[in-house]
């Protein structure tokens, strides 16, 4: 028996895309406007790190979710922002650790400050019970599928 509860043509990652890119497209201008030089895409590479600084490329393809040519394109890119840099592993010269520069740790406070205001924009009317319940079904949907 059928789970899916859509109409006909309305699909679940359309409904769940469009939320996603407006936070994503809020956050962007957000950043544009408080004159940060820095993409959504690039921003989850250093929340990533700010999570735990060191991560190998690989680590950062698997928690961001994105394969190993954006990784690189994306920690590229944050180097010459001068936000990241690259050091070779001691165990394994073939893995490139990625760590925050002075400058990568120093954008933490103002862009989570940012996403938070967002996500409250977002969130505004929605009780904290339903926001556990989405996060609960749409966990349970990613677990089924991985």
């Amino acid at each position: 028996m059928s789970n899916n509860h859509f109409k006909k043509g309305e699909l679940y990652s359309f409904i769940t895309g469009k939320a996603s890119i407006a936070i994503a497209r809020r956050l962007q201008k957000k950043f544009n406007a408080a004159g940060l030089n820095l993409t959504i895409e690039q921003w989850s590479v250093l929340y990533q790190l700010w999570k735990q600084d060191g991560r190998s490329q690989q680590e950062l393809c698997e928690r961001t979710f994105r394969d190993k040519p954006s990784i690189t394109r994306l920690v590229d890119n944050l180097e010459k922002l001068q936000l990241v840099k690259r050091v070779p592993s001691e165990s394994d010269r073939r893995i490139n650790l990625v760590f925050l520069t002075r400058q990568g740790s120093a954008l933490e406070e103002k862009t989570m400050t940012l996403a938070e205001e967002t996500l409250n924009e977002a969130l505004v009317g929605i009780s904290a019970d339903n926001v556990n319940f989405c996060k609960e079904i749409l966990q349970q949907v990613y677990n089924n599928l991985k």
